[in-house]
């Protein structure tokens, strides 16, 4: 349940920062939703972390959703205070690098409980944050292809699947 509560905010964030790079939403009024979304992030891996029934895996699980809460909470410093993003966009390449492991275990976990799902997720992430790297570091002009990616992976690794998973069906 607490993985489609997450997802269900990833996708929001995810797809209102889609619609804001597209020009649809304003700096200042794209804060609140990172703001909430970060906080949403930071809770959970709060209780993945630090909670009763932490383990080696919710610690992992932990320190994987902190790689989101800090983008969320980055992007809304940056609005606030209108810096260019550079640091952001090392940020995600650091970020890109950290999910290669990661997505590989879970494919090669697929058949021992893992899913393809879920896998294919982290795979997605990882290119999105890859595209912010190329975007906010190297300055290259993907802004359009970057805000589509970033709508549709809000929609099709977030919300949906966290709805999904809310509503027990998944």
């Amino acid at each position: 349940m607490m993985l489609g509560f997450l997802l269900l905010w990833v996708g929001a964030v995810l797809f209102l920062n889609g619609l804001w790079l597209l020009g649809k939403i304003e700096d200042r009024e794209i804060v609140v939703i990172n703001i909430v979304s970060g906080l949403v992030a930071a809770g959970v891996v709060i209780k993945s972390v630090f909670g009763t029934a932490a383990d080696a895996e919710s610690i992992r699980a932990g320190a994987l959703t902190l790689l989101f809460a800090t983008t969320y909470f980055w992007i809304a410093h940056n609005r606030v205070t209108g810096v260019d993003g550079r640091g952001l966009g090392w940020f995600s390449l650091f970020v890109a690098i950290t999910l290669i492991p990661v997505i590989l275990k879970a494919y090669a976990g697929i058949g021992a409980g893992g899913s393809f799902w879920l896998a294919t997720n982290w795979l997605i992430w990882a290119a999105l944050w890859f595209m912010y790297f190329l975007l906010l570091a190297l300055g290259r002009p993907i802004l359009k292809a970057t805000a589509w990616a970033t709508l549709v992976a809000g929609i099709v690794t977030g919300w949906l699947p966290g709805m999904l998973l809310l509503d027990g069906m998944m």
